[in-house]
């Protein structure tokens, strides 16, 4: 039986692999687990719960509340905020459990449930397992005054704002810079054009208008076209795209060319590094992160720490080794001196300024690392628990990494979060990457159809 949690927490279609029933019985499980670990310590448990602005949110979030309220845990419910700021309120306001409901850059029909523990932390694998595992185990129900209480958070936004604006240790660092930010009709929609203005920069907001059913609708981080365009017609200095729940960014420059999140990393850490604060000048990378960043943090004697894919792995290396500086090329930027997860608008407001303060183009920030040649194939329609199992598809990425030698590599992956094996090749020559990726796809595709 394939395990319920991704590497993002528990996702799917909405009513139909997510349905209010398995929401309610997850947040009960995760009260139990979490308080039999010693989380809760010997008083009324406490839970924060926020969602994105989808539809689906609205009856989850009423599970979850539900849920955990029949478990005996007291709720504050802070309504739509990213998931970034889910993670920060949880430690703000020193819960002990919070429930972010979010499929973060997913279509509109599906969602996602997040867990956090005390601290803004994501749950470790294990405690992931243990509430899986005890979702079908009787309980006993608390009842009079040792039931949950629920109630409605006021000031959650503005604390988490406030947050962001003081992450600059300056006010109005961005004054002058005129940027054009993309938020996906979701849930960064006021605060990531508030943050940005309160900085003093002149923001012209694109899909900030979320109605339940737009979000991530051809725009935000997965659909950047239209602000590389809208950017070019303002003449702005850059442009920002954050995904559904904000945990992600990816920036455009004054010409519309699209800064991913690897080239964000090096913009940060070269920062950092000249303020004496990247810890141990290390930078933490998945292995999907592309070569080149590599190559160009070795010019600056800059370490790159590589993980497997997920932000949860960035942040377990970080926390670890106590780097402050960690990423995926999606756009998940950690920088653990102000948040605990990947944070799109707080990274958004510290490439902005660094262009401010450096005086200097995005393009020409991104231009100390050249990417090399990559291409990504997702195959669909196949067993992704098979991947890296069968000896045929096993021999093939040997033989063309064989093939690549030290002018590339080859990465085969099951994802995290969707039902399909990535396949990702980077080579001197696209021409090379993209044959070899095409080939190496159409055997996954033979070998592991369902």
């Amino acid at each position: 039986m394939a395990r319920l949690f991704g590497t993002d927490g528990v996702r799917g279609v909405a009513n139909q692999d997510l349905t209010a029933e398995l929401a309610l019985d997850l947040s009960v499980a995760a009260a139990h687990v979490l308080g039999e670990a010693g989380a809760f310590g010997h008083r009324q448990p406490t839970a924060l719960v926020a969602r994105d602005p989808r539809a689906s949110g609205e009856f989850l979030e009423a599970a979850v509340c539900a849920g955990l309220a029949s478990a005996g845990v007291d709720v504050m419910r802070v309504g739509v905020i990213p998931t970034p700021a889910a993670a920060y309120l949880v430690n703000e306001y020193r819960t002990d459990l919070g429930v972010m409901l979010s499929a973060s850059h997913n279509p509109m029909p599906d969602n996602g449930i997040k867990f956090f523990q005390r601290g803004g932390v994501k749950l470790a694998d294990d405690l992931e397992d243990a509430i899986e595992a005890r979702m079908e185990e009787p309980w006993q129900r608390p009842t009079g005054e040792r039931v949950g209480r629920i109630r409605t958070s006021t000031d959650a936004v503005k604390t988490y704002i406030d947050h962001l604006v003081a992450s600059l240790r300056q006010d109005k660092t961005l004054s002058g810079l005129k940027v054009v930010l993309d938020c996906a009709n979701g849930a960064s929609s006021k605060t990531g054009p508030t943050a940005f203005r309160e900085q003093g920069a002149d923001v012209t907001a694109i899909h900030a208008s979320p109605d339940g059913i737009n979000i991530n609708d051809a725009c935000g981080s997965t659909h950047p076209e239209k602000l590389q365009a809208k950017v070019v017609e303002l003449g702005a200095d850059l442009g920002l795209a954050f995904d559904g729940d904000a945990d992600r960014c990816l920036a455009v420059d004054h010409e519309g060319n699209i800064v991913d999140g690897d080239q964000v990393l090096a913009i940060l850490a070269l920062g950092l590094q000249e303020d004496h604060r990247l810890a141990s000048n290390t930078v933490v990378a998945t292995i999907m992160s592309n070569l080149g960043l590599t190559l160009a943090m070795k010019e600056h004697d800059i370490h790159v720490d590589q993980t497997k894919v997920g932000d949860r792995y960035v942040l377990e290396s970080m926390n670890a080794n106590g780097f402050s500086l960690g990423g995926e090329q999606s756009g998940h930027v950690i920088m653990s001196e102000f948040a605990t997860t990947g944070d799109g608008v707080l990274t958004g407001l510290h490439v902005a300024a660094r262009v401010a303060r450096t005086g200097k183009t995005l393009k020409d920030l991104a231009s100390v690392m050249k990417r090399l040649p990559q291409s990504l194939v997702n195959v669909r329609g196949v067993d992704k628990l098979r991947a890296g199992m069968d000896p045929e598809v096993n021999r093939a990425v040997a033989d063309a990494n064989q093939k690549l030698g030290e002018t590339g590599r080859v990465v085969l992956r099951p994802s995290g979060t969707e039902p399909l094996v990535r396949v990702m090749v980077e080579a001197a020559t696209q021409k090379e990457a993209d044959k070899i990726c095409h080939d190496l796809a159409t055997i996954v595709k033979q070998r592991l159809a369902i």
